[in-house]
């Protein structure tokens, strides 16, 4: 079993969920305020990632609907190597065009007030991001 910790990077906040290919169920974690460089980031989402004993990182990658990768799509990659350097663990890019769009629709459903559907939204885009790699690699022969 590889317990893997998902990852939705954003300008302002970085969500975070757990999952493990035994399970293949992916949960919402927590989210991480974005502050200070890139391995000021790393430092706290390893430290959430600590007490799971994660085995690799999936992270989020922000295509265009072409396919291409614009600023947001760069600047996840550097943090994903930055990431792959501090943890010695693969590091996964899945792709995650309208992963925050699902978020919505899964919060939208819950009956939550706008401000408690914002405060959760990363996780659960985080959670959306893990899931689908979880479902890719059991579809995968």
């Amino acid at each position: 079993m590889l317990r893997l910790l998902g990852i939705d990077y954003g300008g302002k906040r970085i969500g975070l969920s757990i999952g493990d290919t035994e399970s293949s169920i992916a949960s919402p974690l927590a989210v991480v305020q974005v502050k200070g460089s890139l391995s000021d980031q790393v430092g706290a989402v390893l430290s959430c990632a600590q007490p799971y004993s994660v085995g690799a990182f999936v992270v989020g990658l922000p295509l265009n609907m072409d396919d291409t990768e614009g600023p947001q799509a760069r600047l996840t990659r550097k943090f994903g190597d930055v990431l792959a350097h501090h943890s010695g663990k693969p590091v996964h890019y899945f792709d995650e065009r309208l992963s925050s769009v699902a978020a919505d629709e899964l919060l939208g459903q819950s009956g939550l007030s706008q401000k408690k559907r914002k405060s959760r939204q990363d996780r659960i885009a985080a959670q959306v991001i893990l899931q689908g790699f979880l479902d890719a690699q059991s579809d995968s022969p």
